[in-house]
């Protein structure tokens, strides 16, 4: 995704038939996460901010959103409606059944990264 006009970053963690992870960058800090479920002709979104934005902002972050992965999956004149459901939170820890180390895991999805996956 080619996202050079825009304020965030969206860089995707996982994609299935049916839903998308993707982690929200501004510049060098993670700002939140999106997952998103596609579900025929209605998307429903959850946005977890881990940053204060105003409304404003929001909606920007909303439009971008919408533009850089809703519309590429299904245009808004032929889907339903796109639901976002926004909350205000932090991470307070991870967990993993894998055998290697938490922290090897987030350098993975450092900002900046060439391996990022950012095409929608």
């Amino acid at each position: 995704m080619d996202n050079t006009n825009y304020r965030y970053r969206l860089s995707r963690l996982v994609r299935t038939k049916s839903s998308e992870i993707f982690l929200i960058w501004e510049e060098d800090r993670r700002i939140g996460q999106l997952d998103v479920h596609y579900a025929q002709d209605t998307i429903h979104g959850t946005l977890v901010l881990e940053a204060d934005l105003t409304p404003e902002t929001e909606e920007e972050l909303l439009s971008q959103i919408d533009e850089d992965i809703i519309s590429s999956y299904m245009p808004s004149f032929e889907r339903e409606d796109f639901l976002v459901t926004v909350f205000r939170g932090e991470e307070i820890s991870s967990y993993t059944d894998s055998s290697g180390a938490l922290d090897d895991m987030e350098d993975e999805f450092a900002p900046g990264d060439e391996d990022d996956d950012d095409d929608s």
